[in-house]
């Protein structure tokens, strides 16, 4: 099946493409001689549309040409859908721009030019909305493990997590990371989160064979060359593409930044994201939405607060202590959605945790009020925390901020995820929220602070609404 989602997505993507084409040549033609749209037509060039179908089959040749260099039928490995919509504008564009100087040439008074500037925002349309809901169906059938590649890690050093957490963030290239093979006894028999520990790498041949691997990504450090050498061999015997990572991550966790000058590679390290005007943008953005949701969602908040008042007895925000950016301890706020004696009744249902790691986590949490279930499962629970956002200790986007007791348990590579603010949402929420485990949601929020962008942060937030109003993983 796997190997099924390539072979007929490109020929559905190609034949889709040349119907969207066609039809948007007819809705030109309709607003052009029809609608007769800011121009009118003139009685001697009043033609049918069948006159215009040999520049119908050029226009697409050429688009279908352009596309297919621009690397649009490749759906081995994913694409940002505003990469996708780029390239369909720049196709558009091209193919417009041809037509255009074709009839020119061509002499044929009666062809209309502006009959393509409506084909061309046609296309860009039809194809764009195309290419959006290709790209939702390639995610789903990734997520259910079609279409993807299954991939081994050589080496569970710092450069290989880097790697599974960049794959394991980013679902839609089209990579299942299987497990790793190190040769240190501590790490190849310890498993990373549902990244399993497949042994040394001399177990490479009977991974390979056993787990029907696709690809073997090599995260060797550069002294071991000459064993990298051998299992990029060992993988081309076993029909496996092997690739390697240069071991330039060792200069910094964040890793590298590389330019060229005619050629020569030169290579620096990368800073870190979130500083200066980048971090200052971050917190413009966070005042700016919690003091919008603070101020125009204050009637229903009022109305919260009431039903839990009146609920169940005990205060209407829940104080804890957390652990922030850097190890600081602040204090967050919720709307209150247990009873008041949660905390004692913590330990007689330890045997019933449902998390992975430090995380306490029960789906069915008798602690819950009748007020509670609704606002947790709808993250209403969370409101106040823009408070904590106004006062600097929190962001809108970031990892979820610990308790000391769970931060006192991390391991040594969890603590990166310290490294900036915690937030109301984050990437691991709208990746799964309570339904992955620990080391997963660290692996995401590491990622997320190696790659903030500001455009993440808003694709983050985005996202967050459907999780809400589905309420898919929160308990």
């Amino acid at each position: 099946m796997t190997r099924d989602v390539r072979r007929w997505m490109p020929w559905v993507t190609a034949v889709t493409d040349v119907l969207l084409i066609s039809v948007a040549l007819l809705i030109a033609y309709w607003l052009r001689y029809d609608r007769q749209l800011f121009r009118l037509v003139d009685p001697a060039n009043n033609v049918p549309f069948s006159v215009y179908l040999p520049l119908v089959g050029v226009l697409t040749v050429i688009w279908l040409a352009a596309s297919h260099r621009a690397g649009a039928y490749d759906v081995r490995r994913g694409r940002p859908l505003l990469d996708e919509l780029y390239s369909v504008v720049n196709a558009t564009t091209l193919a417009i721009m041809l037509m255009v100087v074709l009839v020119f040439f061509y002499r044929r008074l009666f062809y209309s030019r502006i009959i393509f500037v409506y084909a061309g925002i046609a296309i860009v349309v039809l194809v764009g909305l195309a290419r959006g809901v290709r790209q939702v169906i390639l995610t789903r059938l990734r997520q259910a493990g079609q279409g993807v590649d299954r991939v081994v890690i050589i080496g569970a050093g710092e450069v290989g997590r880097t790697v599974i957490r960049n794959l394991i963030a980013q679902p839609e290239l089209g990579y299942r990371v299987v497990g790793f093979l190190d040769d240190d006894p501590a790490k190849s028999t310890t498993d990373i989160g549902p990244i399993r520990a497949l042994g040394p790498l001399d177990n490479l041949s009977e991974v390979i064979r056993e787990q029907a691997i696709d690809q073997v990504i090599i995260t060797l450090p550069w002294q071991y060359h000459r064993k990298t050498v051998r299992l990029v061999t060992d993988s081309e015997h076993a029909g496996v593409r092997a690739r390697v990572v240069p071991d330039l991550f060792q200069l910094s966790l964040g890793g590298v930044d590389v330019e060229a000058i005619n050629g020569i590679p030169l290579i620096s390290i990368k800073e870190t994201r979130l500083t200066g005007v980048n971090l200052a943008l971050k917190r413009i953005v966070d005042v700016f939405i919690a003091g919008a949701v603070m101020l125009v969602g204050s009637p229903v908040w009022l109305l919260v607060a009431l039903a839990i008042k009146l609920d169940s007895p005990g205060p209407v925000l829940f104080r804890q202590e957390r652990v922030g950016r850097d190890g600081h301890l602040f204090t967050v706020y919720k709307f209150r959605s247990m009873y008041v004696d949660a905390e004692q009744r913590l330990e007689e249902l330890r045997g019933q945790n449902e998390a992975s790691g430090p995380l306490f986590k029960v789906r069915d949490d008798p602690r819950r009020t009748r007020v509670g279930r609704f606002i947790r499962t709808t993250s209403i629970d969370e409101i106040p925390q823009f408070l904590n956002v106004l006062r600097g200790e929190m962001s809108i986007v970031g990892p979820r901020p610990g308790l000391p007791n769970e931060v006192a348990q991390y391991q040594e590579w969890h603590h990166k995820r310290l490294q900036v603010l915690p937030g109301i949402t984050g990437l691991w929420q709208v990746s799964g929220r309570s339904n992955l485990t620990f080391d997963e949601m660290v692996m995401l929020d590491i990622y997320y602070a190696e790659n903030w962008s500001l455009s993440r942060d808003l694709r983050i937030m985005l996202r967050t609404v459907p999780q809400i109003l589905f309420g898919d993983g929160a308990y």
